[in-house]
């Protein structure tokens, strides 16, 4: 819908729309309550068996984690009260703080943390490759657990504090045990809020509560880490899709927080003076153009490194957001600002069209069809196949563009099937920086081929990299691995880093003390 349509909206008849929708229950007329409009619908309550970041989200609120990271990275204890590494690094025996419950009453347990490890682990690369280095996993006693490694493993604890999706997070054994391949239905954790789950209702909203009997950790709130000290009674997450009208409620009062503020609104937003328009995650959000690397022409590594070289990151990032402000280049495998990241090897993304034009002439490329699949339907990628098919076309590349909405992308970008019989030659996609901020979680610079992420890249050299990395101890030594590890990959592409956007959120200033982080927190914040 064009911009100044969508600003008409803006007004008295959206509010009056909204007056019913955001009816508030007399229950929650007492006390502290804030009003959220998520990013999307909470369709599911299991934050292990999706990745949907909704629903991570929705899990930062109700669970708990044995360790978190702060907003410098930096591996804290959460749940646990420490650990004790013995036998040479191959015994890390790992200690529960005391008090811990969950919603329903019942205390955590180690056997609890095992069960959700184990879980977590079948539908997580880290959290396998965690298991694949342990022999045993088991509880001593009710607060102690206890890995036995067959090597020593010096992530375990940044395993087990990984920040996205999914999110190790804890789960009474009972819940735990659930297959992986099976949906959970219940939402019962020991973390700072307690889920209602008779007020849910799927496509309107979703509800939570503080859990009294919560125990923060005497440090500051920091990142994911830190005490989560919780000032609100009541959490409300409305779903309004329609992003004008989400507007109109928060320029009015009617909700207090908009998780992503769509770009084309922000002048509305900032025009008013009981509004906080910012962004949350400093390192924003990482994008890539990812090839299919099974099937011509992108299985020759020169119309893949043609493609690299003729990139313009900034014609992208401009078409995703428009305001220079809310994005910058990246020349990395590893996002921008993360430890790891180097940009080594990055000086060959030139936006050089002659050389790139050079580069697949040499290939022998035939001029066959390159499909490009993109999504009508999310408002910043689906910019980027346009870019991308205009890119091509001037390479000299023969381009199908098909544009559909974003469940049909995620299905079909999942086939292997050639391109002319379903499949794809190349999509783009988003990540939040702690996704691919490390070797172990990051699916997109994996070369294991068919059994890796969509694209199936294949390249023996940068698994044997990660390899060493997940076996080296020390700052200095892994930062050398990850750079070679980039060189690599600028190399031989897995796929194009097209830079980093901001996603800007907006809420109402009597909002105080907001964490910025990868996901929306809301312990530490109050309301005034």
């Amino acid at each position: 819908m064009p911009a100044p349509t969508r600003r008409a909206l803006l007004g008295a008849t959206a509010a009056t729309a909204l007056a019913p929708m955001l009816a508030r229950p007399a229950v929650a007329q007492r006390g502290s309550v804030l009003r959220f409009v998520p990013q999307s619908d909470l369709a599911a309550l299991d934050p292990v068996w999706t990745t949907g970041y909704v629903v991570r989200n929705h899990g930062y609120m109700v669970y708990d984690t044995l360790y978190s990271m702060d907003s410098r990275f930096q591996l804290r204890p959460q749940m646990a009260e420490g650990h004790e590494v013995s036998d040479e690094g191959r015994t890390w025996t790992i200690r529960l703080r005391e008090g811990l419950k969950f919603h329903d009453g019942e205390p955590v347990r180690a056997q609890d943390c095992v069960a959700s490890i184990r879980r977590w682990a079948a539908r997580d690369g880290f959290g396998a490759t965690l298991m694949a280095a342990t022999d045993e996993l088991s509880a001593v006693d009710d607060r102690t657990l206890r890995f036995r490694l067959k090597a020593p493993f010096p992530l375990l604890a940044e395993a087990l504090g990984k920040l996205s999706s999914p999110v190790p997070f804890m789960m009474p054994e009972r819940l735990a045990r659930t297959s992986p391949q099976e949906q959970i239905r219940e939402a019962v954790g020991s973390g700072p809020f307690r889920f209602l789950k008779d007020e849910w209702v799927a496509g309107s909203q979703s509800v939570y509560t503080k859990f009294d009997g919560y125990v923060p950790r005497s440090e500051p709130a920091d990142g994911a880490a830190g005490g989560k000290r919780v000032f609100l009674d009541r959490v409300e997450w409305k779903v309004i899709p329609d992003t004008s009208t989400a507007v109109s409620a928060l320029s009015t009062g009617q909700v207090d927080w908009i998780e992503n503020a769509s770009a084309d609104l922000l002048p509305v937003l900032r025009r008013s003076r009981d509004v906080t328009v910012t962004t949350r995650d400093p390192l924003g959000v990482y994008v890539l153009l990812r090839f299919n690397h099974l099937y011509p022409p992108f299985d020759d590594l020169r119309v893949r490194q043609a493609v690299l070289q003729a990139v313009n990151q900034p014609d992208y990032l401009q078409a995703m957001v428009g305001d220079a402000s809310l994005f910058s280049e990246c020349k990395a495998f590893f996002p921008c600002g993360t430890p790891l990241s180097s940009g080594a090897g990055g000086e060959v993304m030139q936006g050089n069209m002659a050389k790139a034009r050079e580069l697949l002439k040499a290939s022998g490329y035939d001029g066959r069809k390159v499909v490009i699949i993109s999504p009508t339907d999310m408002p910043f990628l689906a910019p980027l196949g346009d870019v991308t098919a205009d890119l091509l076309k001037r390479l000299g590349m023969n381009v199908e563009l098909v544009a559909t909405d974003w469940g049909t992308v995620l299905s079909r970008r999942a086939s292997q099937k050639p391109p002319e019989e379903g499949g794809w030659n190349i999509f783009h996609t988003t990540a939040v920086a702690p996704e691919f901020m490390s070797p172990a979680s990051h699916l997109a610079l994996r070369g294991n081929g068919r059994a890796g992420w969509s694209g199936w890249f294949t390249d023996e050299k940068l698994e044997d990299l990660r390899n060493t990395w997940l076996r080296t101890d020390g700052e200095a030594a892994q930062k050398a691995v990850a750079a070679d590890m980039e060189r690599e990959a600028f190399q031989s592409v897995p796929y194009v880093p097209i830079g980093t956007i901001q996603q800007p959120t907006a809420y109402r200033k009597n909002l105080q003390d907001v964490l910025p982080g990868t996901a929306p927190v809301f312990w530490n914040m109050r309301k005034a």
